[in-house]
């Protein structure tokens, strides 16, 4: 039983090489579904193997085994080895719980104080125009009704009104697509495991490269597009970066820039490279199988200690 809920918290570790060659070589849509859903699966598995890695050390308190009847201990291993793993299990529950809770917390008052600084704002469409020297523009997405595209006057003067128009595409794509909620789903998966954090750069570039093409697809250029996200991004990176955004609120100048112009000036992903979304889906199963399998012979090492 520990070994097989133990394989679950190592197999993420696969993730991110695998998310960076998704990012690269499939379509972005399909980049962004694939490995967000993985990230969740994998954090799940995570958490549900270590909340099952905790029974052997509460089950060793006497009140706790009476509770469930328990006429003998349970069988999970070696007695040393399964209360060590045990112990750990409940630092690491612990700790993530706790991280999960100040930065969740941390993310809602960012996203609240974002909407706090357009509430006031008179909006054409969903368009907001922020009075700011810094030159920014993001998809704002509603607490409780439709999002909004916010731009700051600095971002509008950097552009022209062709390129204007594109970035106001791409953020639209953001709002559209909901790309919002692939963000979230990542980023609570990376306060669940280490190595599932480095792969929110992946969804992230996912969702702006995703956003790039349906605003190539709007403007009806691609070189129009990158044009705007390059001197989008060269204007951002002047005023300085925006203090306290909300990763939520996804922006036309994230993500690593000169990749997404090099593939807007190139020719559109038609690329799926099924080797990769296969490697995927197989280290998801994986994960979901060994974690299964876990629980089910957990299941019956408790019957077997309460003999039946």
């Amino acid at each position: 039983m520990i070994a097989l809920l133990l394989v679950p918290l190592v197999l993420p570790w696969i993730l991110p090489p695998l998310a960076r060659r998704a990012a690269a070589r499939v379509r972005p849509e399909a980049a962004l579904w694939t490995v967000s859903a993985a990230a969740g699966l994998l954090a799940v598995a995570v958490v549900a193997c270590l909340g099952a890695l905790l029974l052997p050390l509460a089950l060793a308190i006497a009140p706790l085994a009476a509770l469930l009847h328990l006429i003998r201990p349970l069988q999970a291993g070696p007695e040393p080895v399964a209360l060590g793993i045990s112990a750990l299990s409940a630092g690491f529950v612990a700790v993530t719980g706790a991280t999960v809770v100040r930065r969740g917390l941390s993310e809602a008052k960012r996203l609240r104080g974002a909407h706090g600084d357009v509430a006031h704002l008179p909006h054409v469409g969903g368009l907001c125009v922020l009075e700011d020297s810094r030159p920014d523009a993001y998809a704002l997405p509603g607490l409780t009704g439709p999002g909004r595209i916010v731009v700051t006057s600095g971002m509008l003067r950097s552009l022209d009104p062709h390129e204007r128009e594109a970035l106001l595409a791409h953020e639209r794509a953001h709002l559209a697509a909901r790309h919002h909620l692939f963000l979230a789903v990542a980023q609570l998966a990376g306060w669940c495991h280490p190595a599932l954090a480095a792969v929110v750069p992946q969804v992230q570039f996912a969702a702006e490269r995703a956003a790039d093409e349906s605003a190539a697809r709007a403007t009806g250029s691609r070189t129009l597009t990158a044009r705007a996200v390059g001197r989008a991004a060269l204007a951002a990176t002047r005023g300085g970066p925006r203090p306290g955004g909300s990763v939520l609120a996804a922006g036309a100048v994230t993500g690593p820039v000169p990749a997404r112009v090099k593939a807007l000036l190139g020719h559109a992903p038609v690329r799926w490279v099924a080797p990769v979304l296969l490697a995927v889906a197989l280290l998801c199963t994986t994960a979901g199988a060994s974690a299964l399998s876990g629980a089910v012979w957990l299941h019956r090492g408790v019957e077997t200690a309460q003999g039946e």
